[in-house]
């Protein structure tokens, strides 16, 4: 098969995993990004467009102009709808789209041609997005009759909406949240992949446990209380806190493996459980906290995570510090659970078995 990945970047790596994977299989696969990845991770095909959303600058400012359509949440605030619908929340919304389609259609040609872009069998939209909001290429691909699919990460179906047009032909949505299989009628699960052969196990706790947070987004991961709690206790001279943000992933995957403890997120502000940041602690066997829910507890029961929030948080920590045979135990395990869900040789099984369901193998 020719199998080519459409993303708005390489945001945790995995469309570089992807591509090794289907390569190894006998596939040719390409990926596509409209952004250089903010963590340095490989390109394969980097358009470098203007505009990107995901830096914290422009970030902030599609938040302050998302108010004057939601209010004080902003682009924070999730979407109603069975699924969420995109369309443009208003003239600003509507004229900058036009201007942005405008001035980056002439590249994109450019890349559709040098490149031989309809020229595959499947096409990945990660996040659900054409190129365009005019979803010009999934269009004609749907006159080719070229096999799409939709893979939703977290704010773009809960904030954005999907797009009209990619929705109506997708031939499959998948999704490796759990929340948003509540926000799309037709949405599989599939577990983030990851090359759990890259870290060592750790097999000693330090005499001060250390403490790490990585957050891309500290609204997301409730960072400020996970901040204060941990400073305190720092403060108290009972644990090494190491916040990690803005770095290369080299850079803070080398802090990451130092830690004893990670804590991923609370207040389940940016989807439920755990994303990459948790995939990766686990893989270096560090025990991992993150808030889960009663539906992710339900969802996958045998999970290694210590369940916190914002009220449990610090006396969780208190107590791994008094039990650190447990602490090690507790990584340990997640070590073994990351390897049986999430490692690609599995997860891309399941892909292929997606595969078959929409006649892409036989």
């Amino acid at each position: 098969m020719k199998i080519l990945y459409i993303s708005p970047e390489n945001t945790v790596g995995t469309l570089s995993l992807w591509r090794k994977e289907h390569i190894s299989r006998g596939n040719k696969c390409r990926t596509i990004t409209f952004f250089q990845s903010p963590k340095n991770f490989e390109e394969d095909i980097c358009l470098d467009l203007p505009f990107d959303f995901t830096r914290p600058v422009m970030s902030k400012i599609r938040n302050m102009i998302y108010k004057s359509y939601r209010g004080s949440e902003g682009y924070f605030k999730e979407k109603d709808g069975y699924p969420p619908l995109w369309r443009p929340e208003g003239l600003f919304d509507s004229s900058f789209f036009k201007f942005k389609d405008w001035l980056w259609r002439t590249k994109i040609e450019k890349a559709i041609k040098e490149y031989d872009l309809f020229d595959y069998d499947v096409y990945h939209f990660e996040s659900g997005m054409d190129f365009l909001k005019n979803e010009f290429f999934v269009r004609k691909l749907d006159q080719l009759g070229k096999k799409i699919i939709c893979h939703y990460h977290g704010e773009d179906l809960r904030n954005r909406g999907v797009m009209p047009y990619i929705d109506k032909v997708s031939n499959l949505n998948l999704t490796n949240e759990v929340d948003l299989l509540s926000k799309h009628p037709n949405i599989e699960y599939i577990f983030l992949p990851f090359d759990t052969s890259l870290f060592n196990v750790k097999e000693n706790m330090s005499d001060i446990l250390r403490i790490s947070h990585a957050p891309t987004n500290r609204f997301y991961k409730g960072s400020d209380q996970i901040i204060k709690i941990c400073e305190k206790l720092e403060d108290q001279g009972k644990i090494k806190f190491d916040l990690i943000e803005n770095l290369p992933h080299s850079q803070a995957m080398e802090r990451k493996s130092k830690s004893d403890i990670f804590i991923d997120q609370i207040g389940n502000k940016g989807g439920w459980g755990y994303g990459m940041n948790s995939v990766e602690s686990l893989s270096m066997g560090i025990c991992t906290l993150t808030e889960m829910n009663n539906a992710y507890d339900a969802f996958i029961p045998d999970h290694p995570f210590v369940s916190v929030n914002n009220l449990t948080l610090e006396s969780e920590i208190k107590n791994l510090i008094v039990h650190k045979e447990r602490t090690l135990e507790l990584g340990q395990k997640g070590r073994k659970w990351v390897q049986k869900y999430h490692d690609i040789k599995q997860v891309s099984n399941t892909l292929y078995d997606y595969y078959k369901k929409i006649g892409l193998l036989n």
